[in-house]
C-alpha cells in the first residue's frame, strides 16, 4: 500500500459517523451519546477529533511540497521498488529515504508557522540516530534478511512495519534533552566504527565525519562565529509523519482548532507530536495562529479541520 493520499473526496457526513462510531467504542456508550459527546465540542460538517484519523500529507498547505507528493506517488514499481530498497538499508538508506518522502513544507500562509521538516543536516542526524538505537537497543533493528526480502514488495509500508521498532525508538531518542542526545551519538560512533557489523561501521565513519562538519563554527553575517547545531525540530517532524502513517493521528502541518467552550479556542498549526509508549499520538504540539511559541493540548482537546484527512488509503 502507498502512505499517499486517496483522490478521493472526503464525505462529511461519512466522516462524522465514522467520528461517532470512533467515539462511541472508545468512550463504551451508545451512538446516541457518542453523538451528543461529539456535538458538546461544536464540530462542524467535516471536522473530527484529533484522537480520530490520519492526516500524513496535510491539503493545500504547500502548493510546491504537494508537488513533489504527487509526483512521489506516479513512481512506477521499478522505481518504488528501487526506494524501499533504500528504505531498508540502515542507517544511511532509510535516512535518506524518509527525508525524500517527508520534504519540506512552508507554513500555512498567515499563521506565524515558519518552515517545516526544515533543517541542514536532517540526513545525517537521522542516521545517527539508527545508530544510536543499533548501540543502545540492537534487539529493536530488523533482520537484514527479513526487510532486504519485504523491500522486493515495493511498498513503502511493508519495509516501515519490519522498521517499526526501530523507528519508534528514533523518534523516542529525540526526547531527550541535547546534551544527552549529544553524548549518546558520539558513544554510538565509536561503538560502530569498533563494532562487527560492515555495514554499520562505514556508515559511523561517514557520519562521524559529517558530525564534526556539522558542529565546526561558522562565520555569521555580522562576522559572529556560531554552530548551527544539530535540525532537531525538522527530523522530530519527519519521524512523527512517519509514525502517523502506521499509528494514525495528525502529522506536523495539519490546521486544527481548539476544542469550542475554551477561553483559548483558536486556530492552529501542528508542528509536532507527543507518543506514548505504543499507538496513536497523545497529544500535539501546536502553534496557534498569530502566536510566537507553539502550545502542547492534548489530542482530544484539538478538532481537526474539514477537507485534511488522508482517506482510502
Amino acid at each position: 500500500m502507498s502512505d499517499l493520499p486517496s483522490r478521493r473526496t472526503p464525505v462529511p457526513g461519512r466522516a462524522r459517523r465514522r467520528a461517532i462510531r470512533e467515539q462511541a467504542a472508545r468512550s463504551g456508550v451508545a451512538y446516541s451519546v457518542a453523538a451528543r459527546q461529539l456535538e458538546s465540542v461544536g464540530l462542524a460538517p467535516g471536522e473530527t477529533l484529533a484522537t480520530y484519523g490520519r492526516t500524513i500529507y496535510p491539503i493545500g498547505v504547500d502548493p510546491y511540497r504537494q508537488l513533489l507528493v504527487d509526483r512521489r506517488e506516479r513512481r512506477s514499481f521499478d522505481e518504488r521498488r528501487a526506494d524501499t530498497r533504500r528504505a531498508a538499508a540502515l542507517p544511511e538508506g532509510r535516512a535518506a529515504h524518509l527525508v525524500d518522502r517527508f520534504p519540506p513544507s512552508r507554513g500555512p500562509a498567515g499563521t506565524g508557522v515558519g518552515g517545516l521538516y526544515h533543517g541542514e543536516g536532517r540526513q545525517e542526524l537521522l542516521a545517527m540516530l539508527y545508530l544510536v538505537v543499533a548501540a543502545e537497543s540492537p534487539g529493536l533493528l530488523p533482520e537484514v534478511g527479513d526487510v532486504a526480502w519485504i523491500a522486493e514488495l515495493g511498498e513503502d509500508t511493508a519495509v516501515d512495519t519490519a522498521c517499526a521498532d526501530a523507528d519508534r525508538e528514533a523518534r523516542r531518542l529525540l526526547d531527550r534533552e541535547p546534551a544527552r542526545l549529544w553524548s549518546a551519538i558520539e558513544e554510538a560512533l565509536v561503538a560502530a566504527k569498533a563494532g562487527l557489523d560492515w555495514q554499520l561501521r562505514q556508515g559511523a565513519i561517514r557520519q562521524g565525519a559529517l558530525l564534526r562538519t556539522m558542529m565546526t563554527p561558522r562565520l555569521g553575517y555580522a562576522g559572529e562565529p556560531y554552530v548551527p547545531g544539530l535540525p532537531i525540530t525538522g527530523v522530530r517532524q519527519i519521524l512523527d509523519a512517519l509514525l502517523i502513517v502506521a499509528d494514525d493521528g495528525h502529522a506536523p502541518g495539519t490546521r486544527v482548532r481548539r476544542v469550542a467552550g475554551t477561553d483559548d479556542a483558536q486556530l492552529a498549526t501542528i508542528v509536532g507530536a507527543r507518543w506514548g509508549s505504543a499507538g496513536p499520538p497523545v497529544g500535539y504540539l501546536v502553534w496557534p495562529d498569530r502566536a510566537t511559541t507553539p502550545v502542547s493540548v492534548p489530542a482530544d482537546g484539538l478538532v481537526v479541520l474539514a477537507g485534511q484527512e488522508s482517506v482510502g488509503r
